[in-house]
């Protein structure tokens, strides 16, 4: 019993290491010792590029909220890099020119059309964002001013998750994870991004391989090459998130598909800092395991249920979490969904593989996201 006790030790105190002490540890330790970033009033030339795969229903908008940011317009250039878009998208690009260049792409994936879109310019700052995302209008400004520092080469602004019309409760665990990403960025990198709004130092991007996301792969990217990629939060982009838990879920399984691509095939945790390397492990690799470790901490309790109180408590809360997720507590049902989503994703990953492609899931009416984007649009215009 001596090696069952270990391993349920082992994965007790990891998942709560990942989920409650490292976030409240990479807090107080930013407290202690925060490492500042330079901002300054700069204005370089920016490429902000909009990668799109049938997106007729929230380009226009997309466009539209770009073309008013609070930024010299002579400084900005609009590139939507279509992944081989198939409906009216490239259609309703067109209607932009000469103000917004459209780059059709053949279907590669995401990062495969972003890759091309920055090689075909020669701004000083790439920015890019999602199709379905608004911007504030000063995001732009306040994302750049962070490049007056010259250790930074990647900065990443605060997604802005609106109420679902449903049951999800990803805004809940969103706003645990810009506490985690704030803390981090103190201490002196951030360990991911948001795909809604991010900006790199030409001179800095790096192509990464189409199936992986610029997400995950560029904040390691940048402090593997002694740089630094920080989080602003004054920054500010808006997204509406699915509806339900069951929908988020699904796409939770394709999320952690790449980013099991990324772990285990990235070098992700080669020639970090040792304080960043703990960052990583902490954050991401443990988190991505915790489907792993409740299945191991589950078998454990089981077998040690007999062996003390302790023991037979941590069977027992394991139970109450399934039982209220079962019923439907919103973020207990959240939580598990999430948590097996990295076990689902992990046996397709390695079943599979994952492709460089995806489709952008549909879970609403054209009209109602249509609807949605426009409500965005006006409240931060």
């Amino acid at each position: 019993m001596i090696a069952v006790k270990a391993v349920f030790w082992l994965s007790g105190g990891a998942l709560v290491w990942t989920h409650a002490a490292y976030p409240l540890a990479a807090a107080l330790l930013a407290r202690v010792r925060p490492r500042r970033v330079r901002v300054e009033p700069i204005e370089p030339s920016v490429t902000v590029i909009v990668a799109a795969h049938n997106e007729e229903t929230v380009i226009e908008r997309r466009l539209e909220n770009l073309l008013a940011l609070d930024y010299p317009a002579e400084k900005v250039e609009l590139v939507v890099a279509s992944d081989a878009s198939t409906d009216r998208t490239h259609e309703l690009v067109e209607r932009f020119a000469p103000r917004v260049r459209l780059l059709v792409n053949e279907r590669g994936g995401k990062v495969s059309a972003q890759n091309r879109a920055a090689r075909e310019t020669e701004s000083e700052i790439l920015a890019f964002s999602d199709a379905n995302a608004t911007w504030e209008p000063d995001a732009l400004r306040l994302l750049v001013r962070n490049f007056a520092d010259p250790e930074v080469a990647y900065a990443c602004g605060r997604l802005v998750l609106e109420t679902a019309d449903g049951s999800n409760r990803e805004g809940v665990y969103w706003r645990y994870e810009l506490r985690q990403r704030a803390a981090e960025s103190r201490l002196g990198s951030i360990t991911g991004g948001n795909g809604s709004i991010y900006a790199v130092r030409r001179s800095d991007y790096v192509e990464v391989d189409s199936k992986w996301g610029h997400d995950l792969s560029l904040p390691y990217r940048m402090v593997q090459a002694g740089r630094r990629a920080i989080y602003e939060p004054a920054a500010r982009a808006f997204e509406k998130p699915t509806a339900t838990n069951e929908t988020e879920y699904r796409r939770k399984v394709r999320m952690f598909e790449h980013c099991w691509e990324i772990t285990l095939r990235g070098s992700m945790l080669r020639r970090l800092p040792l304080g960043y390397l703990v960052e990583v492990l902490s954050h991401r690799v443990l988190r991505y395991g915790s489907g792993i470790l409740h299945v191991v901490l589950l078998g454990t309790s089981i077998a040690l249920v007999g062996e003390g109180w302790l023991f037979r408590a941590v069977l027992a809360g394991q139970i109450l979490l399934l039982a209220a997720a079962a019923v439907g507590v919103g973020i207990a049902r959240y939580y598990v969904l999430v948590t097996w989503a990295t076990l689902v994703a992990l046996w397709n990953y390695l079943r599979r593989g994952v492709p460089a492609t995806w489709t952008p899931p549909r879970d609403e009416g054209d009209a109602t996201r249509r609807a949605d984007i426009q409500r965005g649009v006006n409240r931060i215009s």
